[in-house]
């Protein structure tokens, strides 16, 4: 399972474009995310998509990826280029060595996932390099239930057949259009609320208005699955009086 592709807001300059601009020019990096799935106990998909969505969440707010932290050099290049993130699996051993490594592992009530400082495009740890990109899909035992109000909702484009690991992907860039949409205080009160979202798939009927209601879209840049420009992720803020709920209005 595998997204090595970025996403789009709607400004000229952003990272998140599937046409070609001058952070192209820039050296390319990636944030690896690395989700468990064991043989007999897989998460279910939506929780992994959450998981990894709030992973993305993690590591920007990281001291160590901020001011002059470790990995804020890494962040800021990552940043300052295209915004890849690439989604790998793991399982027993693969995944006890993926933790051995420098990263924030973040856990939902059934996934794992495990999110590293970004590294060259051709410059992966050996022990991720060797990990499996694709292979595996992810299942909902049951139907998600309706999403929290009180919270951020990533919308998935219905009219799209995504793995799981490029849904995991597209959650991670909608979760940081959300991120870069907010305050100081805003990201605070975000952070100690241990990051609440959703991710749904949304109603066919509510995906063109979500799409252009002036909330951060997601635009894929048609590396791996789908077409380039595909709207992928809508990131909508909470209701009304909610953390987020003047997203897209600042």
């Amino acid at each position: 399972m595998t997204s090595d592709d970025t996403a789009t807001p709607q400004n000229s300059d952003s990272p998140f474009r599937d046409g070609r601009t001058a952070r192209d020019e820039a050296p390319q990096f990636v944030l690896p995310l690395v989700v468990r799935i064991e043989r007999a106990a897989p998460p279910a998909r939506t929780d992994a998509l959450e998981t990894a969505a709030r992973a993305v969440l993690v590591i920007l707010a990281d001291e160590r990826s901020l001011g002059d932290g470790e990995w804020a050099a890494a962040m800021r290049d990552w940043q300052d280029a295209r915004i890849r993130k690439v989604v790998r699996r793991a399982r027993g051993a693969e995944w006890r060595r993926a933790e051995a490594l420098d990263g924030i592992t973040v856990t939902g009530g059934s996934a794992e996932v495990r999110v590293f400082p970004p590294v060259p495009l051709d410059g992966w740890p050996k022990d991720l390099a060797r990990l499996q990109v694709s292979g595996t899909d992810l299942d909902d035992p049951e139907p998600p239930s309706a999403p929290d109000p009180a919270a951020p909702v990533l919308w998935l484009n219905p009219d799209l057949d995504m793995t799981a690991g490029k849904a995991m992907a597209q959650a991670g860039h909608g979760a940081q259009l959300a991120w870069w949409e907010l305050s100081d205080t805003q990201r605070k009160e975000w952070r100690e609320a241990g990051f609440p979202l959703s991710v749904r798939v949304a109603d066919r009927s509510r995906w063109e208005p979500l799409t252009t209601a002036g909330l951060p879209v997601v635009r894929d840049a048609g590396f791996t699955e789908i077409a380039p420009g595909s709207c992928t992720v809508v990131a909508e803020g909470a209701r009304e009086g909610g953390l987020l709920s003047d997203l897209g209005r600042r």
